[in-house]
């Protein structure tokens, strides 16, 4: 199942406080980039992100979660209603990602 335009636009509303937030649509999903890093994406009206130890350290309840057959698990972000602690989760995450390649 696709994701839906309407959920991409709620989770970009919810990041609006960071800069550099973009997305691609990639085969009926979307892929999240924060400063050009890719953080995760929206799989089936989904917020996953990778799995790292700031991500796993800063959320409360951990859930695993495939984003596609025969995908890496990501963690399943639940909390997609809090602005506050998306922000955070982002900012947690940022320099455990590595660098974009070129």
């Amino acid at each position: 199942m696709a994701s839906s335009r309407e959920f991409l636009e709620f989770i970009l509303e919810q990041l609006s406080e960071l800069e550099e937030i973009t997305y691609r649509a990639m085969m009926g999903e979307f892929i999240i980039y924060y400063r050009g890093k890719i953080l995760g994406g929206i799989y089936d009206n989904r917020l996953l992100v990778k799995s790292v130890k700031s991500a796993i350290r800063y959320m409360l309840t951990v859930s695993y979660e495939l984003p596609y057959e025969g995908a890496k698990e990501m963690l399943l972000v639940d909390e997609v209603d809090n602005k506050k602690f998306l922000t955070g989760l982002f900012h947690a995450m940022y320099d455990e990602l590595p660098a974009p390649k070129r």
